[in-house]
């Protein structure tokens, strides 16, 4: 059962996820709450071994601004926003890191679409300016984002340009409706797939990037998160077009089979007798398997069909309880 500690009603809750980020997680909060001094600002400890949650709790306590440290203690951003969006209840949610990287002066810029109304979705865009290529020392990261975001958007024909941003603000109709099942740093990623599967709308603004200060160590690896870029790409098309990703497999397996039975299709048409009897048994394996897998395709590709025709039916409803509760 989910505690009623932190479920305060503010209109605009700070998220700040935050691993090992002592050095750092002082001054975000308080930069946050310079400009926007009537949110609640919410770190979300996960798992720190330093002196994370002290330094939080005394930096809200001395600013006297409404707000908790939350503790996840399973590892990964994903755990730590799944905590906060269930544990906070608001009408806007804004999302940054906790090391500073992220200007809190650009929050109101990214805050008013969704105020208006214009926006479920408003992403902070490191790249648009420069700034991110300039500040990143990670070629191999670039890398992946570019691969990611190539991915992306031909799949959804979409026109994004940060796709792993960390600075993003959200209504509360796409929190309360997006459920979160990855658990590490795949989250903005994962974000944003489900905001352009269940067209939420999005907004991207160019902001501003900098690098840690010095003594900060960043959390990511080259290696390890470029196989999860790999497999996050795969994730995507087995996901969200299922028709795709095992249309593509049963094409390969179809194209194998046909390549395979080469010697067989020889015997019979010199001999009209079948030599390679191994082969023509492995071809016909192959190509029945081949069948399958596009069956299964079509089978998945029906039931993301109706799963977004099911989000819909929810979301309508979502969105008249919410509109009938702030008329009461």
């Amino acid at each position: 059962m989910i505690s009623d500690k932190y479920k305060e009603a503010a209109q605009i809750a700070v998220v700040l996820p935050a691993y090992n980020e002592e050095l750092t997680v002082s001054e975000t909060i308080r930069a946050f709450n310079r400009e926007l001094p009537g949110a609640a600002i919410y770190v979300i400890n996960n798992n720190s071994k330093d002196g994370t949650q002290i330094v939080a709790e005394q930096t809200l306590s001395e600013l006297g601004c409404s707000g908790a440290v939350i503790c996840e203690r399973r590892q990964g951003k994903g755990n730590a926003l799944r905590r906060a969006f269930l544990e906070i209840d608001a009408d806007i949610y804004v999302l940054a890191d906790a090391d500073s990287t992220y200007p809190a002066e650009r929050v109101r810029d990214l805050i008013t679409p969704v105020m208006n109304g214009q926006a479920d979705m408003v992403v902070g865009d490191r790249h648009s300016g420069g700034h991110y290529a300039q500040e990143n020392d990670r070629p191999l990261h670039g890398f992946g984002n570019a691969l990611v975001q190539a991915l992306v958007n031909r799949l959804f024909g979409a026109n994004l340009v940060d796709i792993m941003s960390g600075y993003r603000v959200f209504s509360r109709m796409f929190v309360k409706s997006y459920p979160i099942l990855v658990e590490g740093f795949q989250i903005e990623t994962d974000m944003t797939l489900h905001a352009l599967h269940q067209r939420h709308r999005i907004i991207e603004i160019p902001v501003e990037y900098k690098d840690r200060p010095e003594g900060s160590v960043s959390k990511l690896q080259t290696i390890p998160d470029g196989a999860r870029v790999m497999f996050a790409i795969a994730q995507i098309l087995r996901y969200y077009r299922p028709l795709l990703f095992f249309g593509t497999m049963g094409f390969l397996f179809s194209l194998a089979s046909v390549i395979i039975a080469i010697p067989v299709f020889n015997d019979w048409l010199k001999y009209h007798y079948i030599y390679h009897v191994p082969l023509a048994i492995l071809a016909s394996a192959i190509s029945v398997a081949a069948m399958m897998i596009f069956g299964v395709g079509l089978i998945l590709d029906t039931v993301v069909h109706q799963q977004r025709m099911e989000f819909e039916r929810d979301l309508l409803k979502f969105t008249h309880m919410t509109r009938r509760h702030s008329q009461q």
